[in-house]
């Protein structure tokens, strides 16, 4: 019996989205796929998926279009694949709010690594669903460690994906420190499949414009030139 999550495969070559889908299957995923963003709309409509699975290169909507669109709609984890040295696809992808990407051709038991790695990340912990949780002012905002939820001033809950919310956990561990962006890659587990150097930067400037009053001069987390960066708490 499938136990390990729901994944959406979105690829248009039959060949690879079977391939992936086969092998995910006989790791304990439940599997679904789609060749394009109708289909993908259809099977999100059937059952929702814990994971999507989103080539770029697709026909008709490509994927970045596709991930804007899911990340708008549905607290769905994504996962783009890009073409090999395709690194504009992944600036986009990550700015879009992609919780992680592979490029092809990949290794399966890499692909399925980062699954198990995003799934597991993202996850909200059912302990956590009564009783009392530990906050973190974010500027406006409060942080829900216990939750894994982000809360606007008006009590909204705004979305993060599962490295953003990460990056504010590293942050309330470690207020008033200067945090490189390999010390914030190791704090958030994701030193080993983060090779691309701006995927910090990019993911502090999507939460920049959710917690900042004004993005372009924040005041919560804030760039030292040359270091990192660093939480100032907000003063009581």
């Amino acid at each position: 019996m499938a136990s390990g999550g729901r994944v959406l495969i979105v690829e248009d070559d039959r060949e690879v989205r079977e391939t992936v889908a086969d092998y995910l299957s006989s790791h304990g995923y439940e599997v679904a796929q789609a060749a394009d963003g109708v289909a993908m709309r259809k099977a999100i409509a059937q059952s929702m998926p814990e994971l999507v699975l989103l080539d770029v290169r697709l026909p008709g909507e490509d994927g970045l279009a596709l991930a804007r669109w899911l990340r708008e709609r549905h607290p769905v984890a994504i996962i783009m694949v890009t073409a090999a040295g395709e690194v504009i696809d992944r600036v986009v992808g990550l700015e879009m709010g992609a919780d992680d990407y592979v490029a092809k051709p990949f290794d399966l038991r890499e692909l399925l690594a980062r699954v198990k790695s995003v799934l597991r990340r993202s996850g909200k912990p059912e302990a956590a669903r009564a009783g009392a949780s530990r906050r973190v002012a974010f500027g406006a905002c409060q942080l829900d460690l216990d939750r894994h939820q982000l809360i606007g001033p008006g009590g909204e809950d705004i979305p993060l994906t599962a490295m953003e919310f990460d990056l504010l956990r590293a942050f309330a561990e470690h207020p008033n420190r200067v945090l490189s962006r390999d010390r914030l890659l190791t704090l958030t587990r994701n030193r080993e499949w983060e090779p691309f150097d701006r995927s910090i930067d990019i993911r502090i400037a999507r939460l920049r414009r959710k917690i900042e009053d004004d993005p372009d001069n924040p005041r919560t987390i804030k760039t030292i030139r040359g270091s990192g960066y660093i939480f100032i708490p907000k003063e009581l």
